[in-house]
């Protein structure tokens, strides 16, 4: 608690633009080196002075105290639609902090790997070379012909990410949020299912990117001297590449024969899960399709692959690892039934039902 305290006091005064000094004269500190003392976790707070920081500050106790938060942690990527305001985002990042910290409370575990694996691309990286990164990762993580079948499961394999379906604004396909115990991708399970899988696979460039190129905290915000919008046209070059490999294609392109274009598109990406026009482009790349090809595709007929939008399967809320996290920490009293419902923003009914979704009882009374 003490090491919590000092790391939220730090990103408080830090956030509110005060010096040590000037936090210690208003919490009334003889010198600075008590707030420095406090921040460095070698003093403690009394309860006169905590109140007094939380009034100074202008937070309340559980901001201090709740492990159940991320204050001051986590580095959030966020896909949102262009042209959206993103203000209304800062609500929904709160609460995906409180989920991602609850897993991270109650499961802690270790990773495939103490190193977690860099992809060798800077912003002067070519698009060729995203792609070609993208194919070696593919074959690495042994993704096997239709990749959007097991990149999740080695996303948590290999490097331990957390993946989480959830619902989210009409504007948000997905996000990714960066931390040094666990990091985390979120899908809008609203989302038709090769949009769900394009975004998961973007959001791995950026986990295996961060350090190299950071990615804007909002996609939809028009990026600072141009910088942002490579880094993503390298993301999607990337995800492209991994979800609709070469290696996967070319004999399926070669049997086409005289088969109508729209129909091989649908049912090729039906096949591979990803969207129709997803996979047009990815033959422009390939220099499969010409440009002029292009005149006599027509995108109304791939949309949603060419069949009922009622059809395509929607992914149960968050997923198994963390269900079965916070169920156990319900089983063993770590964690009021009252507050796991809050903290997923439901009713004490919904939460019974989504533990029985994934097969587990319900561990209260209705």
């Amino acid at each position: 608690m003490t090491e919590l305290i000092a790391k939220r006091l730090k990103y408080a005064r830090e956030k509110l633009g005060l010096t040590q000094a000037q936090l210690s004269q208003k919490l009334g500190f003889k010198d600075r080196q008590t707030v420095a003392a406090i921040e460095a976790g070698q003093r403690k707070l009394s309860a006169e002075e905590l109140v007094r920081a939380m009034q100074v500050l202008g937070v309340d106790v559980d901001y201090f105290t709740d492990p159940l938060r991320l204050v001051g942690e986590g580095r959030f990527n966020w896909r949102v639609r262009k042209d959206s305001d993103p203000s209304f985002l800062q609500a929904f990042e709160d609460k995906a902090g409180r989920w991602i910290a609850t897993y991270r409370y109650f499961c802690k575990r270790e990773t495939a790997s103490a190193l977690k694996p860099r992809l060798p691309l800077t912003e002067q990286s070519t698009y060729e070379e995203a792609r070609t990164a993208a194919e070696a990762l593919g074959r690495e993580w042994d993704l096997g012909e239709i990749p959007a079948l097991h990149l999740e499961t080695r996303l948590r394999e290999r490097i331990g990410t957390l993946v989480l379906y959830v619902e989210a604004p009409d504007a948000v396909s997905g996000a990714a949020c960066l931390l040094p115990e666990i990091s985390t991708i979120l899908i809008n399970r609203r989302e038709p299912e090769g949009r769900r899988h394009y975004d998961l696979a973007h959001e791995v460039f950026h986990l295996l990117t961060w350090e190299q190129m950071p990615p804007e905290h909002y996609e939809g915000e028009i990026p600072r001297g141009g910088k942002g919008r490579r880094v993503e046209q390298l993301a999607d070059n990337f995800a492209s590449a991994l979800l609709m490999p070469e290696r996967t294609l070319a004999p399926r392109w070669q049997a086409r024969g005289q088969d109508d274009i729209h129909n091989w598109l649908n049912a090729t990406a039906t096949e591979l899960l990803v969207t129709a026009v997803a996979l047009k482009w990815r033959l422009v790349q390939l220099g499969w399709l010409a440009k002029a090809d292009l005149h006599d595709i027509h995108d109304i007929r791939l949309v949603a692959n060419g069949r009922p939008r009622s059809e395509q399967p929607v992914p149960k809320l968050f997923s198994v690892e963390f269900i079965q996290c916070l169920h156990d920490a319900v089983l063993r009293g770590a964690i009021s039934v009252r507050r796991s419902a809050s903290l997923l923003d439901m009713t004490l009914h919904d939460l019974a039902d989504l533990f029985q979704a994934y097969g587990y009882p319900v561990p209260f009374d209705l």
